[in-house]
């Protein structure tokens, strides 16, 4: 069953090889890694509490900490960088944007003069 927030078949094989081995740190099964990218991926979207993630996902605990865990060892940071190289290999990334600062509006007092005169 392919969803809306679910990865295609395609999509997942390319991230696959960066996510961490199946074998679980701390005794117990793991929850299959794609049900739980599902999930987060649900969450990211639609920006609902972690708690409200349909249970279709899993168990709103294990998405959270997989989530984090992912975070924090740099699992999101490898598959980031992978779809960026890609993506620019492709041609498909425009390195042609920039910011206009003259719109951006700053307070006066924030324009770095010393308090007190």
């Amino acid at each position: 069953m392919s969803g809306r927030f679910e990865l295609t078949e395609v999509e997942y094989e390319r991230i696959s090889p960066l996510l961490p081995a199946m074998t679980p740190q701390r005794g117990g099964r793991w929850r299959d890694h794609r049900q739980v990218i599902h999930g987060i991926v649900f969450r990211v979207r639609t920006g609902v509490p972690w708690r409200d993630v349909p249970t279709r996902y899993g168990p709103w605990k294990t998405l959270y900490k997989r989530f984090t865990r992912w975070q924090e060892d740099g699992t999101w940071a490898r598959i980031e960088a992978m779809l960026h190289t890609e993506a620019d290999a492709a041609g498909d990334l425009d390195w042609h944007g920039n910011a206009d600062s003259t719109i951006v509006r700053a307070h006066q007092h924030a324009a770095g003069a010393r308090k007190g005169g």
